[in-house]
């Protein structure tokens, strides 16, 4: 039976917010969370090449710490990746707005970051996704821009832990802005092309975990195997292609990276 949080997907589609579910999240948790009274963001610590490299990690745990690490990763480009439905052990001893059980009352998200120099100053892209996501799930339990806490603000005793590493007054004042209406939502990106002048049907957006014939003509034009199952190759093909244009590397093939992908195939 799935975990109670099968709502986050939606919430952060409909904040026009990038997603990408993760096999299994639905059923994923250490039992079922209790109420939802807010989020604790977090910074991975993992390395510092790649999107979302402590995706493993979150999933599956450390050797002091048996996974799921989180409900949300956060990768470098912006994209969230929908981890686990249920309880999750991000929080560890703590307390926020009279809160002490993390984890059972709080969603937690890892941020791809290592949390030293080497990784500063943050995508952008990243951070505006980090705080619109965050606001799309306030937004959904009513809950102010103050029951967001980093973990460094919630650990106990003090000093504990220092993810994330950026100012969590500034982050929440982002928030809150969101919240108020003074930041626009995102665009989100078009379910299709646009109507075309000869009449030709306009191919729809796609990303994982898509599947079919459509899958095998992108898969071509990127001449990769056409097996018609957007997975993480595909994925990470049309990220490439984008960083090498210029384009937001989110892996989706929307108007834009079709376009893309014609020129070059």
């Amino acid at each position: 039976m799935p975990f109670s949080l099968t709502w986050l997907p939606d919430v952060l589609l409909d904040a026009g917010l990038k997603v990408a579910k993760v096999d299994g999240w639905e059923f994923r948790g250490l039992g079922d969370m209790g109420d939802v009274l807010g989020v604790i963001c977090h910074h991975t610590a993992g390395p510092l090449s790649g999107n979302m490299p402590s995706l493993n990690t979150i999933l599956h745990g450390r050797p002091d710490l048996r996974g799921p690490l989180a409900h949300l990763g956060l990768g470098r480009d912006g994209t969230f990746y929908i981890i686990a439905a249920g309880k999750c052990q991000h929080a560890g001893p703590g307390i926020w707005r009279g809160v002490t059980a993390g984890n059972t009352h709080f969603i937690g998200i890892e941020a791809e970051n290592t949390g030293l120099a080497n990784d500063q100053p943050w995508p952008q892209v990243q951070v505006d996704a980090y705080q619109h996501g965050i606001a799309a799930i306030l937004r959904k339990m009513n809950l102010p821009a103050d029951a967001c806490a980093g973990h460094k603000e919630y650990a106990t005793p003090q000093g504990r832990k220092t993810d994330p590493d950026f100012d969590m007054a500034v982050f929440r004042s982002g928030i809150a802005k969101i919240l108020d209406g003074s930041t626009p939502a995102p665009s989100p990106i078009p379910a299709s092309e646009p109507p075309k002048a000869d009449g030709s049907v306009p191919r729809p957006t796609l990303r994982r975990p898509a599947t079919g014939d459509l899958v095998k003509v992108l898969q071509t034009k990127l001449k990769l195997t056409p097996d018609g199952i957007f997975g993480p190759g595909t994925e990470a093909a049309v990220r490439a292609l984008q960083r090498t244009a210029g384009l937001t590397p989110d892996g989706i093939v929307g108007p834009k990276t079709w376009q893309l992908v014609d020129q070059s195939a």
